[in-house]
């Protein structure tokens, strides 16, 4: 009922064109949501971005979802997302490329998905895990169970701020997954906002198959660099 009359105050508008949202709509208009650059690289095993990481982690297969560009509109809606406290847009966000993807056949057969977690310190400073969110809109689209066993075992630094030589070293050993024995045979997303070098992809998936070398992984995120 709250919520109810929040909207009739003030409705929910728009996360791109501030256009009042309709009630099937959430956080961004059909028209801007349709406007997204889209990769299309879950239509294809070899991509630019399955090429970035391979032959450094084994993984059944790669995509990034959007394309990420400095000051475009994708890397306004992450920044927001992941810091200026718009959790619900990761999520929603996170739900839309399920949708894709699910209708295009890519998340057949996953059981788990992951996100790459943060440190508790940089979770408790933000509030919330957006690679979380992004994983429970995925479940949310396409039904697979969200899981918490990964961890970010140690503090890092940013990878924002550092060169790309830097990230791989920044990011090695920080990982670490429990519960490993759950994870026997089974399927796991591993799921992060952006692919720049894939350094911290890489070493969360090293994590995982150190723990659990019997499991699939596959490897998606909701933006990629050219």
């Amino acid at each position: 009922m709250l919520r109810v009359l929040f909207d009739l105050i003030l409705p929910a508008r728009c996360h791109c064109c501030g256009v009042e949202l309709r009630e099937s709509e959430r956080s961004i208009c059909h028209a801007c949501a349709q406007g997204l650059p889209r990769t299309s690289f879950y239509l294809r095993d070899d991509n630019p971005m399955s090429r970035r990481i391979a032959g450094q982690v084994e993984y059944e297969r790669a995509a990034g979802y959007l394309f990420y560009l400095a000051d475009s509109v994708v890397a306004r809606l992450i920044h927001d997302f992941k810091y200026r406290g718009f959790s619900h847009l990761a999520r929603d966000l996170g739900e839309m490329m399920g949708r894709d993807l699910k209708g295009a056949g890519w998340l057949d057969g996953i059981d788990y998905v992951m996100g790459v977690p943060l440190h508790w310190r940089r979770r408790m400073h933000r509030g919330y895990s957006q690679t979380r969110r992004l994983a429970l809109g995925l479940s949310e689209a396409a039904g697979m169970e969200v899981s918490d066993d990964l961890r970010a075992a140690v503090y890092h630094r940013s990878q924002t701020k550092i060169s790309r030589s830097q990230r791989q070293q920044n990011v090695e050993g920080v990982f670490a997954l429990r519960n490993a024995e759950r994870y026997s045979g089974k399927t796991i997303l591993l799921v992060d906002d952006v692919c720049t070098t894939g350094g911290t992809l890489v070493a969360a998936g090293r994590a995982i198959k150190k723990g659990c070398p019997d499991c699939k992984l596959v490897i998606l995120t909701l933006a990629v660099t050219y």
